[in-house]
């Protein structure tokens, strides 16, 4: 297989593997004021993200960060780094360090904070519907 053809073939399946991630990511803010919070994965189904954690974020971190985090966090995947995701979201990372999931000791370099795959995937499992991994 030529290298162009496997390139259009990768970011085929990529985009596959991302269909779950939500398109249009919604501030905390919003997400307090609804009955049910949900959004549209790129696929176009539904998300739900499970209200008990959105009130435990909205009840646990400053109105000020409200409206500026969008939900849910994405962590990013890069096929050059084995044992890493990245974030690339200052306010993500700003509630992350307020809830004492992340050292305040960490900073952000050149727009992304790099974070060892077993602390992402523990995150995944303390705020379910919060964290979602995309492929790039």
């Amino acid at each position: 297989m030529d290298e162009p053809v496997l390139t259009r073939w990768m970011q085929l399946e990529l985009g596959r593997m991302n269909e779950g991630i939500v398109s249009h990511r919604k501030l905390l803010s919003e997400l307090l004021i609804e009955d049910r919070p949900v959004s549209v994965t790129k696929a176009g189904k539904e998300y739900r993200f499970r209200k008990e954690i959105i009130t435990f974020l909205g009840e646990h971190l400053p109105a000020g960060i409200h409206s500026r985090l969008k939900l849910p966090i994405l962590f990013f995947f890069d096929s050059t780094v084995n044992n890493s995701l990245f974030l690339a979201d200052e306010p993500a990372f700003r509630a992350l360090l307020l809830l004492g999931e992340l050292s305040p000791l960490r900073v952000m370099e050149e727009g992304r904070l790099w974070v060892g795959k077993p602390i992402v995937f523990a995150l995944m499992r303390k705020y379910p519907t919060i964290i979602q991994i995309m492929m790039r």
